[in-house]
């Protein structure tokens, strides 16, 4: 099954970098990397669903363990959960600082220099030696990081510095990797912001929306080329007795031959995506699209409820900032953590829910980068374009969605922190019951939750996700404040959607800046 699973990660992963690449540019290199970091971004987010599974598959629905459950297989389990966290947050770090910054500047470099390999390699090498020494440094901070702090006063610094390293020798590097991951995670949840909350929003509606029709957008833009051409007749029109044309209107001559240009393209691609088998397929299927959108705007909402009741019961009953907003237990209900224990009663479907949004959050995410593109601050680097999408384009989608991935489980156990901790585990406790004249004592069983009393901890089991979201409290409160801004960029989002019109059936195909060689790429993929 995992084989299978794995073979159908990368098959997609292949089709999808195949299907927005450019022909034209396409880099071995770039297309291999592209396609291994988005397997690992979506294996990465396969885990969590795994997690909770194991940890509650040890025990019984009475609370009880299972008998090939006992403490050094339940170890050994929690190990090998913990070694796959190890070894995908790893490769993570790798692919952000290492790999996806070489091949992005070797690209850089051959663009501009033509031939000498090994120079091209000396100067990507130079520029990704930055990215290792942050990453070194996320390290060792994470490394010596007091997470107790001597109550002593007296204590001298010699003994300050042996606690660093009892603490960090205790740890087996989690709390290095846990900070270096963390860090990224904050990165990450600004991603999520930008790209994922925005996509939560677009994809349904334009889902339910659908595009123009391509045989109108064609007589459209058949009116728009006829007018351009009367435009530069008239001005042409002016110099036919020798006189030369004022400068104002060879700049107006100049954009409409520009413009006459984008039009002549969009008419060669509009004919060419009427005649294409794939619009015509797309024209069978709309109303299974608008179902799905329908579908993806329920779930969008009931994401958005939960996560809206889960940070209000923060506010008002957890500790404060000072503990990262964390609480101990759930005051205020929300939708997703009243269905979760709802559908623990019929396996597997509390596991297909938890799968679904987790693979919903990776999905909307690529949409809102696709719909987007690649930001910096005010400033627009790449398109994201079927077909025609450059290859530091693609190793950006990658790495954004790597980072995206990492703050998937947070926003996860925002949702339903005690599903997240503990699974569908129960617990046994025993307690007096009075009947007629006789005490008795009996056992009953109750789901595990965020307790205090350690007689109760030595019965629940705690997935190894929880491990790597609470090692830092000032990460917990970074969370708690991105999930106000997520809520309101996709409130924002969604009042964006509604309001604008039905997306043109070739939206963000055909530019001012593109060349006329362009046009085969799209052909290709439509033919």
């Amino acid at each position: 099954l995992f084989c299978c699973v794995f073979q159908a990660i990368l098959i997609f992963c292949w089709v999808y970098v195949r299907k927005y690449q450019s022909r034209r540019e396409s880099e071995v290199i770039s297309t291999i990397t592209a396609i291994f970091a988005l397997a690992v971004a979506l294996i990465t987010s396969a885990l969590l669903p795994v997690d909770i599974f194991l940890v509650s598959y040890m025990k019984n629905q009475n609370g009880t363990f299972k008998i090939w459950a006992d403490a050094n297989v339940s170890r050994q389990i929690e190990d090998t959960v913990l070694y796959g966290y190890y070894t995908l947050y790893s490769i993570i770090l790798f692919c952000v600082f290492l790999w996806i910054p070489f091949v992005y500047f070797y690209y850089e470099e051959k663009e501009d220099d033509d031939g000498n390999t090994c120079l091209q390699v000396k100067t990507a090498l130079k520029y990704t030696l930055g990215f290792i020494t942050v990453c070194a440094v996320l390290l060792l901070i994470g490394a010596f990081v007091p997470l107790d702090i001597p109550n002593k006063k007296n204590s001298t610094e010699w003994e300050k510095v042996k606690l660093l390293f009892e603490e960090f020798g205790s740890s087996h590097g989690l709390t290095a990797l846990s900070f270096s991951i963390s860090s990224l995670t904050v990165i990450g949840m600004l991603a999520a912001i930008t790209y994922t909350a925005y996509g939560m929003s677009a994809l349904p509606l334009n889902l339910i929306k659908g595009t123009t029709s391509a045989a109108y957008e064609r007589l459209e833009n058949t009116e728009g080329i006829e007018e351009v051409e009367q435009h530069l007749l008239r001005i042409k029109s002016k110099c036919r007795d020798g006189r030369p044309l004022s400068s104002r209107d060879r700049r107006t001559l100049k954009q409409l031959e520009e413009r006459l240009r984008t039009l002549r393209r969009r008419e060669r691609h509009l004919e060419s995506i009427e005649k294409s088998w794939w619009t015509k397929f797309c024209e069978a299927i709309r109303p299974l699209k608008i179902v799905w959108g329908v579908f993806f705007i329920i779930v969008a909402l009931l994401f958005t409820v939960s996560l809206f009741l889960s940070n209000l019961d923060k506010a008002l009953h957890s500790a404060g900032f000072d503990s990262g907003f964390i609480i101990l237990g759930t005051n205020l209900t929300n939708p997703l953590n009243m269905l979760l224990p709802v559908l623990q009663r019929v396996f597997p479907l509390d596991y297909i829910l938890i799968t679904t949004i987790v693979m919903y959050f990776i999905f909307t995410s690529m949409a809102g980068i696709r719909n987007m593109g690649i930001w910096f601050f005010w400033i627009r680097l790449y398109k994201i374009r079927r077909g025609k999408t450059r290859p530091q384009a693609l190793l950006f989608l990658c790495m954004i969605l790597l980072l995206i991935v990492l703050h998937t489980s947070y926003m996860i156990y925002s949702l339903a922190p005690q599903y997240v901790m503990y699974g569908s585990q129960k617990y046994l406790v025993q307690v007096r019951s009075i009947v007629a004249t006789y005490n008795q004592l009996g056992d009953i069983f109750r789901s595990c939750y965020i307790v205090l009393f350690p007689f109760i901890l030595d019965q629940c089991i705690v997935t190894r996700t929880y491990l790597f979201l609470h090692k830092f409290w000032f990460f917990s409160a970074a969370y708690y404040f991105g999930n106000w801004a997520f809520i309101a960029v996709f409130l924002i989002g969604l009042i964006v959607s509604c309001c604008k019109g039905k997306k043109s059936v070739i939206e963000g195909e055909v530019d001012d800046d593109d060349s006329d060689m362009s046009d085969d790429e799209l052909s290709v993929y439509y033919h």
